[in-house]
């Protein structure tokens, strides 16, 4: 009999998460039937949708939503061996069990040397979102200027990577000095830390005077209003996250944005990365091929413990991470 960790949503929540929003609890675990397997977490996912999908798919008392890397520890199903790597979706536990067709391998390509976390970040969900969301939905061109927002996060810094592969100059913003100096240090052309500009409006125009031709918006609010009126004629927008308002109790009155809209014949659209789910292993190909070439480089912010969940997720809700937040158990 195996007892499993898992940490339930205790109480939804209002405003910021807090630590007591959450609660610890253990689960004692079946035996095995034919056809399932029993897996432990060696790595777990903290990203932003967490927050915003909690209070439209969650009810309280129900498991955290995530994902995770995980080891097969017992296997009662000929597809999966005892030893192997997956990635679940199986939310915030230590074990689970599974009849495996919701578990994904990882890519038997996965070279030694590269830490399986990484599953989580530039080779998983957030760099695919990245990948798809400027091939497909900004359908970024050689030399063209890219603008990417929360740039030193899971998705932003493969965005800026991507678009330079993809030959564009690239402008990121951030929210410490630190992770502008990241930003340089990973190709981006310009950076600069939004926290301490004194003019939001000045600093993108500083940036590339001339403009945009395709902002991937990870923040939304103030920013995005303001990084509208500088997109060029028939500049595209990837609306990707809109963190700066998953926290608000209160709605927030945003500027209007028909007129630039109208005037340089802007198209804007919303995505959700599953919309590739039938091209993932494309995707996931070409990252791990950018990684291992080193083209792609990567930062992850790991922190040690199950029991420190909470605290890695309201961390990286204020942006404490650098690159992807991830718990290793």
């Amino acid at each position: 009999m195996v007892t499993a960790k898992v940490w339930v949503l205790k109480k939804h929540f209002e405003g910021f998460p807090k630590t007591s929003d959450f609660d610890l609890k253990k689960i004692e675990l079946p035996n095995l039937k034919d056809g399932e397997l029993l897996l432990e977490s060696v790595f777990l996912s903290v990203d932003p949708y967490m927050r915003p999908y909690s209070r439209r798919d969650m009810k309280e008392g129900d498991i955290m939503i995530g994902t995770q890397v995980a080891r097969i520890v017992e296997s009662k199903n000929p597809a999966f061996t005892v030893g192997d790597f997956v990635v679940a979706r199986s939310g915030w536990r230590t074990h689970f069990i599974s009849d495996g067709k919701d578990l994904q391998l990882l890519p038997s390509s996965w070279p030694e040397s590269l830490p399986k976390s990484l599953a989580l970040g530039t080779v998983g969900m957030p760099g695919l979102t990245a990948y798809f969301g400027l091939l497909e939905v900004c359908k970024i061109k050689p030399g063209e200027t890219v603008l990417v927002n929360a740039a030193a996060g899971a998705v932003g810094s493969v965005v800026g990577q991507l678009a330079k592969i993809g030959g564009c100059k690239v402008v990121g913003c951030a929210g410490s000095d630190d992770k502008v100096a990241y930003l340089k240090e990973i190709g981006f052309d310009e950076a600069f830390n939004y926290k301490t500009v004194t003019s939001l409006d000045e600093a993108l125009r500083k940036a590339s005077p001339d403009g945009y031709d395709c902002f991937f918006d990870n923040v939304g609010g103030e920013f995005a209003s303001i990084a509208i009126s500088h997109m060029r004629k028939y500049g595209r927008i990837a609306v990707c996250g809109a963190i700066s308002q998953y926290n608000d109790s209160v709605p927030q009155k945003g500027a209007y944005i028909q007129i630039p809209m109208i005037f340089k014949e802007l198209r804007m659209e919303g995505f959700i990365v599953s919309r590739w789910n039938n091209r993932w292993e494309e995707g996931l190909k070409a990252l791990l091929k950018w990684v291992v070439e080193g083209k792609v480089k990567y930062h992850e912010q790991v922190t040690e413990g199950f029991e420190n969940m909470p605290m890695a997720f309201i961390g990286m809700l204020k942006g404490e991470n650098l690159g992807k937040a991830v718990v290793k158990v």
